[in-house]
């Protein structure tokens, strides 16, 4: 049918994302809370991945509903940013049930590499960034952009960033996707400097956006 009516992954509901950014070190994160619980699957790839509880996503496994997914930017360091979303949702009671009263939030997360990107080589990551990111949660309308988990990305020699998008299906459904694009290949078609996007556009959903030419440069 086309896009949702915000065009993002909000528009599913019980949604909602926040973010925490550390302009110094150009890094952040970015977290996805489901606090209902969804089912959740995986598949990782890249040259360099680095995960946290992606394993227990495995249908054989004995949980089957997450809280939360955590993107990370600080690469090695990033994923200690997941323990602050874990002490979030369990202070707040929301996670899998261990106990009379006790939960064990499920916080799969993932990382971007972005070191060197700042003025701080080495982002200073804590758990407080993940608390942070959570704290500003919402549903609704979120920054995009240079921001979070994508504060530092590239892509192919320009800005990355967060993005996000949804459709309504024809069924009536609605699905959303959020990136943290940080990416070698570029997202510029170098025979025409247009987006490679715009091919895919749904009906006029990025507007005037990715028609003026970008100039990629030759060296980063």
């Amino acid at each position: 049918m086309g896009p949702g009516p915000l065009n993002s992954i909000t528009d599913v509901k019980g949604i909602m994302v926040g973010h925490f950014t550390h302009r110094a070190s150009a890094s952040g994160t970015t977290v996805v809370l489901c606090l209902d619980g969804a089912v959740a699957g995986v598949d990782v790839r890249g040259s360099a991945p680095g995960t946290r509880e992606t394993d227990l996503l495995e249908p054989h496994n004995l949980v089957d509903r997450i809280q939360a997914v955590a993107l990370c930017g600080g690469s090695v360091y990033g994923l200690a940013a997941a323990d602050g979303v874990v002490r979030w949702l369990a202070e707040r009671g929301f996670g899998f049930p261990v106990g009379p009263g006790q939960v064990a939030p499920i916080v799969p997360a993932c990382v971007l590499f972005d070191l060197g990107r700042g003025k701080e080589f080495v982002p200073p990551v804590s758990r407080e960034w993940g608390y942070e990111a959570c704290q500003g949660a919402r549903e609704g309308h979120f920054p995009l952009g240079s921001v979070g988990a994508a504060t530092g990305a590239v892509a192919g020699g320009i800005k990355g960033g967060i993005g996000t998008a949804s459709e309504i299906l024809d069924e009536g459904e609605t699905i959303g996707a959020i990136v943290a694009v940080n990416s070698f290949g570029s997202p510029v078609d170098p025979s025409s400097g247009l987006l490679w996007e715009l091919r895919l556009e749904m009906r006029g959903e990025l507007g005037d956006l990715g028609r003026r030419p970008v100039k990629v440069p030759e060296r980063l």
